[in-house]
């Protein structure tokens, strides 16, 4: 090799080197929830389609909805010293521990969809939520303007217990209401975020209130539990969507296909696509030391019977729900 060809390969060298690591050299490990609902179920499709189209290696542990799971996996990624990690939080308490474990490893956590108690905020590098008081602020306001003036027993499907998102859709939900007297959440339980608890609470419900009569809606905080309590309903002589209002949160198929048969009334869309910001997040603050802010919120919608469920279905049915 000529000294000029050697110097030039010496520069190349030391340029690739000087060069930042870009996403494909990436590793990231994602400790999953689970896949309790269809939603859940797509975020993690939608998280691998977002992973290779950016050439990360994702590594996925799914905790089927226990706490102790995650933190086995969390500390799994530690000592495969990833280059980051992914939290999907089951509830938002008792991370403390395992996120100081991460924060000496100089791993950067990210939080997708729920968040954990505020005394860990300096453990993870950001939160990619939508805002679930919103989320259920919206059903409520919309429930509210559909009633109009007519009194209206309410019963309310609840997510997991001690999930932020849980609480944060009731606390949303029962501002709305709060406006407006004739509104009146009579019972409340939770459906652990599946459809066939939904199902058994709803049918509890429908018992508890005349058969089903002194009951004018159903807010459920996903659609899964509400597809459940829809079943339950149809099972009980009811008509969902006629008999007694729904309003749910998520935006899954699912719900689409009840809204065409005219068994569901409203759902609030929770984007699967939680991955994708934080992939690009996470790249910014490796490869220039950028650091986001504490919050990057996600778009929420509200879409009803008169949004073309059918093509909502249609677009969303090859997402994995």
């Amino acid at each position: 090799m000529t000294f000029k060809a050697l110097f030039a390969a010496s520069a190349t060298a030391a340029l690739l080197l000087a060069l930042p690591a870009n996403a494909a050299e990436l590793t990231i490990g994602f400790s999953q929830i689970g896949s309790e609902s269809g939603w859940r179920a797509a975020e993690t499709s939608v998280s691998k389609q977002e992973a290779t189209k950016r050439k990360v290696n994702l590594k996925i542990a799914d905790a089927q909805q226990k706490q102790e799971n995650q933190i086995k996996a969390i500390r799994s990624f530690i000592a495969q010293n990833v280059d980051a990690i992914f939290l999907a939080p089951v509830v938002s308490t008792g991370w403390d521990s395992v996120l100081k474990e991460a924060k000496e490893a100089k791993i950067p956590v990210v939080l997708l969809d729920r968040d954990i108690d505020p005394s860990g905020k300096d453990l993870y590098l950001t939160a990619v939520t939508s805002d679930s008081v919103h989320e259920g602020a919206v059903a409520g306001e919309w429930l509210a303007k559909t009633v109009g003036e007519k009194a209206c027993n309410v019963v309310e499907l609840q997510g997991t217990v001690g999930a932020s998102v849980a609480a944060n859709r009731k606390k949303g939900f029962d501002t709305a209401i709060a406006k407006h007297a004739n509104l009146k959440v009579v019972r409340s339980q939770t459906g652990d975020f599946t459809r066939a608890k939904g199902k058994e609470v709803m049918e509890s419900f429908i018992k508890a209130e005349g058969g089903g009569k002194t009951i004018c809606a159903v807010y459920a905080h996903n659609d899964d539990m509400m597809v459940g309590a829809i079943q339950a309903m149809k099972e009980a002589g009811l008509k969902p969507g006629k008999d007694i209002l729904t309003v749910s949160i998520d935006a899954v198929p699912d719900i689409f296909k009840a809204m065409v048969a005219g068994e569901a009334n409203a759902t609030v869309e929770l984007t699967p696509n939680m991955a994708g910001p934080a992939f690009d997040t996470v790249a910014a603050f490796k490869n220039k030391g950028t650091v986001p802010p504490k919050w990057i919120q996600t778009e929420s919608r509200l879409l009803t019977a008169a949004d073309d469920p059918q093509k909502e279905y249609d677009s969303k049915k090859g997402l994995g729900y």
